[in-house]
């Protein structure tokens, strides 16, 4: 597993949230497979130029998983948090930063394992997950209103 930071400030406002080893844990908490995942923390630019080029949408997003190879016994994606959305989102939802940042971390490893949230069923099947693992990493379920 790879950790990149865009630039020092966003690397100094990481390392404020959590350690590369509580982020470490938190993607193998959520990963069953062998595999290589690059996590990039970026700033606002960089994120919505990915989010534009990517997606079609002209702003930057939380969460972005690029996934290259899944299969039974591995898994090769690059995902890309937009540090300054995440900090906004959880000062917005009333959740602090080490948690709002766990459940996006998780949410985009499973999105790296083919999850999706497209569609209602599988929406069920992700939160469900989600909320398991994150309760495991010691965290209360993301989805419930504050």
């Amino acid at each position: 597993m790879d950790i990149q930071t865009a630039s020092p400030a966003i690397e100094a406002a990481l390392n404020k949230i959590a350690s590369s080893m509580l982020i470490k844990k938190w993607v193998k908490a959520s990963v069953q497979t062998e595999g290589l995942l690059t996590l990039r923390f970026v700033n606002r630019s960089e994120g919505k130029k990915l989010n534009n080029a990517f997606r079609k949408k002209d702003y930057a997003t939380n969460v972005l998983t690029f996934p290259y190879e899944l299969s039974k016994k591995n898994v090769v994606a690059d995902i890309i948090f937009c540090l300054p959305v995440v900090q906004k989102e959880a000062k917005e939802q009333g959740k602090t930063l080490k948690a709002h940042l766990a459940h996006l971390i998780v949410h985009g490893c499973l999105h790296a394992q083919g999850y999706d949230h497209e569609h209602g069923k599988d929406a069920k099947k992700m939160e469900a997950l989600e909320v398991r693992l994150l309760k495991e990493l010691g965290f209360t379920n993301p989805y419930l209103v504050n």
